[in-house]
């Protein structure tokens, strides 16, 4: 094979809604870990979007993948791990740990699948074929895409497992996805075109995610990286029983806001925010060594954003600020506007 373990997988631009026409293939975008595998005779690699190696922390995938791949070969998927009700990513960032005694712990009681949805190489590179091709193969080799509602029966029951990822070409049935199965781990859909060629590193993708807003108190803030200016509001919701809970930040602010935004935030600092429920993180194997540091904000603030979907409480991506909301209470943010 001429494919390296340096090829990148094609990436994909968020649009607002489904893309219609012909030649159009639509699949679920999976809250996973994305991931390419590589094999080549007795070698296996799994690797991150990032080019970052993951075999360590899933074994029973290597075992799984060293069994079924019988020829060399480069795939695209889907790591995912299953609970009772769909799938957790939570669960899944559980398995990136240090100590490999957890690891091997949790490979046993959370086991991880791969979901498939292209092929770059099959003893030979297919790079350069239509994806329409492409997904000829795939299902010559591991069967034919099921529904989607099987695909989760069976990786709750079979973990370990790989399998074909469900796809369709019918873009009003990929758009009821967005809300059927938000809660069984779909985070969108993702469109295809199927006389394209495989293009690594390249957003030749559609991805679609089902967007929402809510208002937030303002409980803190952290600086930019030139220490002149804001880098990210951080947002948080009341509980019933009136406990401000971090659950997320927005940023992505102009130089010019950033320092205006600042210049406004300094009246409001003070505790009385966040403090006695969920706090801002500080340092964490996840944080790379950024500064973590935040400023507490008395919370008399609120501002709209736009996010798509909550887990465990907070905000599962990063979040769009939409607008100030001087008009709104405080305390009238809570997680019953958001859930």
């Amino acid at each position: 094979m001429t494919v390296t373990l340096a090829t990148k997988p094609m990436l994909a631009k968020l649009q607002d809604d489904v893309p219609e026409g012909d030649g159009w293939s639509y699949e679920p975008k999976w809250d996973g870990f994305r991931t390419l595998i590589h094999r080549r005779g007795d070698s296996l690699d799994i690797i991150s979007r990032d080019a970052r190696p993951m075999n360590r922390y899933f074994p029973e995938l290597v075992a799984l993948l060293t069994e079924e791949l019988t020829t060399d070969c480069v795939l695209d998927g889907e790591i995912v791990v299953a609970i009772e009700d769909g799938l957790s990513f939570g669960g899944l960032q559980m398995r990136i740990h240090p100590a490999e005694s957890r690891v091997r712990m949790l490979s046993a009681e959370v086991p991880a699948s791969v979901l498939l949805f292209d092929v770059l190489a099959l003893d030979d590179e297919v790079m350069d074929r239509p994806l329409s091709e492409r997904l000829a193969l795939l299902d010559e080799h591991f069967g034919a895409p099921r529904s989607i509602d099987e695909v989760l029966a069976r990786v709750a029951s079979s973990s370990p497992l790989l399998t074909t990822t469900p796809r369709t070409s019918d873009a009003a049935e990929a758009r009821t996805w967005l809300t059927r199965y938000e809660d069984k781990g779909l985070d969108g859909v993702v469109a295809k075109k199927l006389a394209d060629t495989y293009q690594p590193n390249k957003r030749s993708l559609v991805k679609v995610k089902r967007k929402r807003t809510c208002e937030c108190v303002v409980g803190g803030y952290r600086l930019s990286k030139d220490g002149g200016g804001v880098g990210s509001l951080l947002l948080g919701l009341y509980t019933d029983d009136g406990v401000l809970q971090y659950v997320g930040h927005t940023s992505g602010f102009k130089a010019n806001e950033r320092v205006e935004l600042l210049e406004r935030l300094r009246e409001f600092e003070g505790g009385g925010g966040f403090g006695e429920g969920r706090t801002p993180g500080g340092q964490s194997r996840w944080s790379s060594g950024k500064d973590a540091s935040w400023f507490p904000l008395i919370p008399v603030l609120v501002c709209e954003v736009a996010y798509d979907r909550m887990m465990d409480g907070r905000f599962r991506h990063a979040v769009g600020f939409v607008r100030w909301r001087a008009d709104k209470n405080p305390e009238d943010c809570d997680y019953n506007q958001a859930l």
